[in-house]
Protein backbone atom coordinates (compact mmCIF):
# COMPACT_ATOMS: atom_id res chain seq x y z
CA UNK A 1 0.00 0.00 0.00
CA UNK A 2 1.08 3.63 -0.49
CA UNK A 3 0.00 7.16 0.40
CA UNK A 4 -2.82 7.00 -2.14
CA UNK A 5 -4.26 3.91 -0.48
CA UNK A 6 -3.89 5.57 2.91
CA UNK A 7 -6.12 8.37 1.59
CA UNK A 8 -8.70 5.87 0.38
CA UNK A 9 -8.67 3.95 3.65
CA UNK A 10 -9.23 7.09 5.72
CA UNK A 11 -11.84 8.33 3.24
CA UNK A 12 -14.02 5.27 3.41
CA UNK A 13 -13.66 4.80 7.17
CA UNK A 14 -15.08 8.29 7.43
CA UNK A 15 -17.72 7.56 4.79
CA UNK A 16 -18.97 4.35 6.35
CA UNK A 17 -19.09 5.71 9.89
CA UNK A 18 -20.28 9.25 9.16
CA UNK A 19 -23.46 10.35 10.88
CA UNK A 20 -24.99 13.26 12.67
CA UNK A 21 -24.48 12.82 16.40
CA UNK A 22 -27.36 13.26 18.78
CA UNK A 23 -27.37 13.44 22.58
CA UNK A 24 -27.24 9.65 23.03
CA UNK A 25 -25.41 6.81 21.28
CA UNK A 26 -28.69 5.36 20.05
CA UNK A 27 -28.06 6.89 16.61
CA UNK A 28 -25.25 4.36 16.11
CA UNK A 29 -27.66 1.42 16.15
CA UNK A 30 -28.47 0.26 12.58
CA UNK A 31 -31.97 1.14 11.43
CA UNK A 32 -34.49 -1.68 10.81
CA UNK A 33 -35.91 0.13 7.79
CA UNK A 34 -34.45 2.63 5.37
CA UNK A 35 -33.84 5.92 7.15
CA UNK A 36 -33.74 8.47 4.33
CA UNK A 37 -32.15 11.14 6.51
CA UNK A 38 -29.29 8.79 7.39
CA UNK A 39 -28.96 7.49 3.83
CA UNK A 40 -28.81 10.82 2.01
CA UNK A 41 -26.78 12.41 4.79
CA UNK A 42 -24.19 9.65 4.47
CA UNK A 43 -24.17 9.88 0.66
CA UNK A 44 -23.70 13.65 0.85
CA UNK A 45 -20.94 13.43 3.45
CA UNK A 46 -19.19 10.73 1.42
CA UNK A 47 -19.38 12.79 -1.80
CA UNK A 48 -17.89 15.84 -0.08
CA UNK A 49 -15.10 13.80 1.51
CA UNK A 50 -14.37 12.02 -1.77
CA UNK A 51 -14.21 15.26 -3.76
CA UNK A 52 -11.90 16.88 -1.22
CA UNK A 53 -9.68 13.81 -0.99
CA UNK A 54 -9.41 13.47 -4.79
CA UNK A 55 -8.41 17.12 -5.14
CA UNK A 56 -5.92 16.86 -2.28
CA UNK A 57 -4.53 13.67 -3.77
CA UNK A 58 -3.91 15.41 -7.10
CA UNK A 59 -2.22 18.38 -5.42
CA UNK A 60 0.08 16.30 -3.23
CA UNK A 61 0.79 13.28 -5.43
CA UNK A 62 0.32 14.00 -9.14
CA UNK A 63 0.70 17.75 -9.58
CA UNK A 64 4.52 17.73 -9.76
CA UNK A 65 4.69 14.94 -12.34
CA UNK A 66 4.24 15.30 -16.08
CA UNK A 67 0.86 14.30 -17.48
CA UNK A 68 0.71 12.15 -20.61
CA UNK A 69 -1.83 10.35 -22.76
CA UNK A 70 -3.54 7.53 -20.95
CA UNK A 71 -1.23 4.53 -20.80
CA UNK A 72 -0.92 1.20 -19.03
CA UNK A 73 2.00 -0.07 -16.97
CA UNK A 74 2.81 -3.69 -16.15
CA UNK A 75 3.90 -3.70 -12.49
CA UNK A 76 2.73 -7.24 -11.73
CA UNK A 77 6.23 -8.36 -10.71
CA UNK A 78 7.14 -5.33 -8.61
CA UNK A 79 7.73 -5.46 -4.84
CA UNK A 80 7.28 -9.26 -4.80
CA UNK A 81 3.53 -8.58 -5.02
CA UNK A 82 3.36 -6.92 -1.59
CA UNK A 83 1.66 -3.92 -3.22
CA UNK A 84 -0.88 -6.30 -4.79
CA UNK A 85 -1.61 -7.79 -1.37
CA UNK A 86 -2.17 -4.21 -0.20
CA UNK A 87 -4.71 -3.59 -2.98
CA UNK A 88 -6.44 -6.86 -2.06
CA UNK A 89 -6.70 -5.82 1.60
CA UNK A 90 -7.68 -2.21 0.88
CA UNK A 91 -10.61 -2.92 -1.43
CA UNK A 92 -11.85 -5.71 0.84
CA UNK A 93 -11.76 -3.35 3.84
CA UNK A 94 -13.47 -0.54 1.94
CA UNK A 95 -16.26 -2.89 0.87
CA UNK A 96 -16.69 -4.14 4.44
CA UNK A 97 -16.87 -0.64 5.92
CA UNK A 98 -19.19 0.57 3.17
CA UNK A 99 -21.51 -2.37 3.70
CA UNK A 100 -21.68 -1.71 7.44
CA UNK A 101 -22.39 1.96 6.71
CA UNK A 102 -25.16 1.11 4.25
CA UNK A 103 -26.76 -1.34 6.67
CA UNK A 104 -26.63 1.35 9.36
CA UNK A 105 -28.87 3.53 7.19
CA UNK A 106 -31.41 0.69 6.98
CA UNK A 107 -30.68 -0.22 3.36
CA UNK A 108 -31.46 -3.89 2.68
CA UNK A 109 -28.67 -6.47 2.36
CA UNK A 110 -28.82 -6.88 -1.41
CA UNK A 111 -28.62 -3.17 -2.17
CA UNK A 112 -25.97 -2.70 0.51
CA UNK A 113 -23.80 -5.32 -1.18
CA UNK A 114 -24.19 -3.69 -4.59
CA UNK A 115 -23.35 -0.30 -3.09
CA UNK A 116 -20.33 -1.59 -1.16
CA UNK A 117 -18.92 -3.54 -4.09
CA UNK A 118 -19.51 -0.82 -6.66
CA UNK A 119 -18.21 2.14 -4.70
CA UNK A 120 -15.12 0.32 -3.41
CA UNK A 121 -14.17 -0.51 -7.01
CA UNK A 122 -15.01 3.04 -8.13
CA UNK A 123 -12.68 4.50 -5.51
CA UNK A 124 -9.77 2.26 -6.47
CA UNK A 125 -10.44 2.81 -10.17
CA UNK A 126 -10.11 6.57 -9.59
CA UNK A 127 -6.56 6.03 -8.35
CA UNK A 128 -5.70 3.80 -11.29
CA UNK A 129 -7.07 6.27 -13.85
CA UNK A 130 -5.00 9.05 -12.26
CA UNK A 131 -1.97 6.77 -12.54
CA UNK A 132 -2.83 6.15 -16.19
CA UNK A 133 -2.38 9.83 -17.06
CA UNK A 134 0.88 10.19 -15.13
CA UNK A 135 4.25 9.79 -16.86
CA UNK A 136 5.63 8.42 -13.61
CA UNK A 137 3.27 5.45 -13.41
CA UNK A 138 0.47 4.06 -15.58
CA UNK A 139 -2.84 2.24 -15.33
CA UNK A 140 -2.19 -1.19 -13.81
CA UNK A 141 -4.43 -4.09 -14.82
CA UNK A 142 -2.87 -6.25 -12.12
CA UNK A 143 -3.79 -3.66 -9.47
CA UNK A 144 -7.35 -3.68 -10.78
CA UNK A 145 -7.38 -7.48 -10.68
CA UNK A 146 -6.44 -7.54 -7.01
CA UNK A 147 -8.94 -4.77 -6.30
CA UNK A 148 -11.63 -6.98 -7.83
CA UNK A 149 -10.45 -10.00 -5.81
CA UNK A 150 -10.65 -8.01 -2.56
CA UNK A 151 -14.13 -6.73 -3.32
CA UNK A 152 -15.20 -10.18 -4.52
CA UNK A 153 -13.99 -11.88 -1.35
CA UNK A 154 -16.18 -9.64 0.77
CA UNK A 155 -19.27 -9.82 -1.45
CA UNK A 156 -19.02 -13.60 -1.93
CA UNK A 157 -18.77 -14.34 1.78
CA UNK A 158 -21.59 -12.00 2.66
CA UNK A 159 -23.75 -13.55 -0.06
CA UNK A 160 -23.01 -17.16 0.95
CA UNK A 161 -22.78 -16.96 4.72
CA UNK A 162 -24.05 -13.48 5.71
CA UNK A 163 -20.81 -13.06 7.65
CA UNK A 164 -17.08 -12.77 7.04
CA UNK A 165 -15.49 -16.08 7.95
CA UNK A 166 -12.23 -15.12 6.24
CA UNK A 167 -10.99 -11.68 7.30
CA UNK A 168 -8.16 -9.75 5.65
CA UNK A 169 -5.88 -7.91 8.07
CA UNK A 170 -2.55 -6.13 8.33
CA UNK A 171 0.22 -6.03 10.94
CA UNK A 172 3.31 -3.83 11.13
CA UNK A 173 6.51 -3.50 13.15
CA UNK A 174 8.57 -0.34 13.56
CA UNK A 175 11.96 -1.94 12.85
CA UNK A 176 14.37 0.22 10.81
CA UNK A 177 17.46 -1.06 8.95
CA UNK A 178 21.08 -0.23 9.70
CA UNK A 179 22.51 3.25 9.19
CA UNK A 180 25.89 1.83 8.12
CA UNK A 181 27.20 3.93 5.18
CA UNK A 182 26.86 2.57 1.64
CA UNK A 183 29.17 3.66 -1.17
CA UNK A 184 27.85 4.44 -4.65
CA UNK A 185 29.10 2.32 -7.53
CA UNK A 186 31.56 5.06 -8.53
CA UNK A 187 32.76 5.45 -4.94
CA UNK A 188 32.01 9.18 -4.91
CA UNK A 189 28.86 9.30 -2.75
CA UNK A 190 27.50 7.69 0.38
CA UNK A 191 24.05 6.72 1.52
CA UNK A 192 22.70 4.11 3.93
CA UNK A 193 20.05 1.46 3.99
CA UNK A 194 18.14 3.51 6.55
CA UNK A 195 18.18 6.59 4.30
CA UNK A 196 16.89 4.52 1.37
CA UNK A 197 14.23 2.99 3.60
CA UNK A 198 12.94 6.37 4.78
CA UNK A 199 13.04 7.75 1.22
CA UNK A 200 10.89 4.89 -0.07
CA UNK A 201 8.52 4.34 2.80
CA UNK A 202 8.39 7.60 4.73
CA UNK A 203 9.37 8.52 8.26
CA UNK A 204 6.02 8.87 10.03
CA UNK A 205 4.29 5.91 11.64
CA UNK A 206 1.18 6.48 9.50
CA UNK A 207 3.16 6.43 6.24
CA UNK A 208 5.22 3.39 7.16
CA UNK A 209 2.19 1.47 8.40
CA UNK A 210 0.61 1.68 4.95
CA UNK A 211 3.73 1.73 2.74
CA UNK A 212 6.57 -0.20 4.34
CA UNK A 213 6.69 -3.51 2.48
CA UNK A 214 9.59 -4.76 4.61
CA UNK A 215 7.79 -4.47 7.93
CA UNK A 216 4.13 -5.19 7.04
CA UNK A 217 2.39 -8.55 6.88
CA UNK A 218 -0.94 -9.12 5.13
CA UNK A 219 -3.09 -11.81 6.78
CA UNK A 220 -6.06 -14.03 6.02
CA UNK A 221 -7.67 -14.64 9.42
CA UNK A 222 -10.07 -17.60 9.52
CA UNK A 223 -12.62 -18.60 12.16
CA UNK A 224 -12.65 -22.40 12.74
CA UNK A 225 -15.83 -21.95 14.81
CA UNK A 226 -17.66 -20.58 11.75
CA UNK A 227 -16.99 -23.81 9.84
CA UNK A 228 -17.56 -26.12 12.84
CA UNK A 229 -20.32 -24.45 14.90
CA UNK A 230 -20.69 -27.44 17.24
CA UNK A 231 -17.04 -27.31 18.31
CA UNK A 232 -15.80 -25.77 21.56
CA UNK A 233 -13.40 -23.50 19.70
CA UNK A 234 -13.95 -19.89 20.91
CA UNK A 235 -15.84 -17.81 18.34
CA UNK A 236 -13.42 -14.90 18.79
CA UNK A 237 -10.22 -16.93 18.27
CA UNK A 238 -9.00 -17.19 14.67
CA UNK A 239 -6.16 -18.92 12.86
CA UNK A 240 -4.24 -16.54 10.59
CA UNK A 241 -1.97 -17.11 7.58
CA UNK A 242 0.28 -14.19 6.70
CA UNK A 243 2.38 -13.05 3.74
CA UNK A 244 5.39 -10.73 3.91
CA UNK A 245 8.68 -9.91 2.19
CA UNK A 246 12.14 -8.76 3.20
CA UNK A 247 14.92 -6.61 1.70
CA UNK A 248 12.74 -4.71 -0.76
CA UNK A 249 14.57 -1.47 -1.66
CA UNK A 250 13.37 -1.13 -5.24
CA UNK A 251 10.41 -2.28 -7.29
CA UNK A 252 12.20 -4.94 -9.30
CA UNK A 253 15.69 -4.96 -7.80
CA UNK A 254 17.72 -3.34 -5.03
CA UNK A 255 19.26 -0.63 -7.19
CA UNK A 256 18.59 3.10 -7.15
CA UNK A 257 20.08 6.52 -7.92
CA UNK A 258 20.18 9.64 -5.78
CA UNK A 259 19.32 13.18 -6.92
CA UNK A 260 22.88 13.70 -8.18
CA UNK A 261 22.72 10.61 -10.39
CA UNK A 262 24.94 8.42 -8.19
CA UNK A 263 23.97 4.73 -8.41
CA UNK A 264 23.70 2.34 -5.49
CA UNK A 265 23.47 -1.46 -5.61
CA UNK A 266 22.82 -3.81 -2.69
CA UNK A 267 24.76 -7.09 -3.02
CA UNK A 268 22.34 -9.99 -3.47
CA UNK A 269 24.48 -12.19 -1.19
CA UNK A 270 24.09 -9.74 1.71
CA UNK A 271 20.55 -8.54 1.02
CA UNK A 272 18.57 -11.30 -0.71
CA UNK A 273 14.98 -10.43 -1.59
CA UNK A 274 12.77 -13.16 -0.16
CA UNK A 275 9.17 -13.98 0.73
CA UNK A 276 7.76 -15.02 4.11
CA UNK A 277 4.76 -17.12 5.09
CA UNK A 278 3.41 -17.03 8.64
CA UNK A 279 1.06 -19.11 10.76
CA UNK A 280 -0.36 -17.49 13.87
CA UNK A 281 -3.41 -16.89 16.05
CA UNK A 282 -5.66 -13.84 15.85
CA UNK A 283 -8.68 -12.29 17.56
CA UNK A 284 -11.87 -11.44 15.66
CA UNK A 285 -12.80 -8.19 17.40
CA UNK A 286 -16.36 -8.30 16.03
CA UNK A 287 -16.96 -11.49 18.03
CA UNK A 288 -16.20 -9.80 21.34
CA UNK A 289 -19.64 -9.39 22.97
CA UNK A 290 -20.62 -5.84 23.85
CA UNK A 291 -23.89 -3.95 24.10
CA UNK A 292 -22.27 -0.54 23.58
CA UNK A 293 -22.88 0.68 19.99
CA UNK A 294 -19.83 2.97 20.03
CA UNK A 295 -17.50 0.20 21.16
CA UNK A 296 -19.04 -2.25 18.69
CA UNK A 297 -18.42 0.18 15.81
CA UNK A 298 -14.86 0.87 16.95
CA UNK A 299 -14.09 -2.85 17.16
CA UNK A 300 -15.50 -3.38 13.66
CA UNK A 301 -13.27 -0.67 12.18
CA UNK A 302 -10.18 -1.84 14.08
CA UNK A 303 -10.76 -5.43 12.96
CA UNK A 304 -8.44 -4.70 10.03
CA UNK A 305 -5.48 -4.91 12.46
CA UNK A 306 -3.95 -8.32 13.18
CA UNK A 307 -3.42 -8.80 16.92
CA UNK A 308 0.26 -9.47 17.86
CA UNK A 309 0.70 -13.16 18.72
CA UNK A 310 3.25 -15.99 18.52
CA UNK A 311 3.95 -16.95 14.90
CA UNK A 312 5.76 -19.62 12.92
CA UNK A 313 7.59 -18.32 9.82
CA UNK A 314 8.80 -20.12 6.69
CA UNK A 315 10.66 -18.16 4.04
CA UNK A 316 11.96 -18.75 0.52
CA UNK A 317 15.54 -18.93 1.84
CA UNK A 318 14.49 -22.29 3.26
CA UNK A 319 14.47 -21.08 6.87
CA UNK A 320 11.90 -21.87 9.56
CA UNK A 321 11.69 -19.43 12.47
CA UNK A 322 9.54 -19.08 15.57
CA UNK A 323 8.55 -15.60 16.76
CA UNK A 324 7.35 -15.45 20.40
CA UNK A 325 5.41 -12.30 19.47
CA UNK A 326 5.05 -11.21 15.85
CA UNK A 327 3.83 -7.73 14.96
Amino acid sequence: MDQRLLVSLLLWVAFSTSAFAQHSWQWMTPSDTLNKQRFWGTIGAGAIIYSGAAYGLYQTWYKDYELTKFRTFNDAREWQQMDKAGHFLTTYSEARWLYDGARWTGLDKKRSLWLAGGISMFLQSTLEVMDGYSAEWGFSWSDMGFNALGMGLFVTQESLWEEQRILLKISFNRRLPSSTPLLSTNGEATSSLRMRHLELYGSSIAERFLKDYNTMTIWASVSPKAFAPESRWPAWLNIAVGYGSENLYGGFSNTWSDDQGNSFVLPEADYPRYRQLYLSFDINLKKIPTKRPLLRSALSILNVIKIPAPALQWNTLGQVKFHPLHF
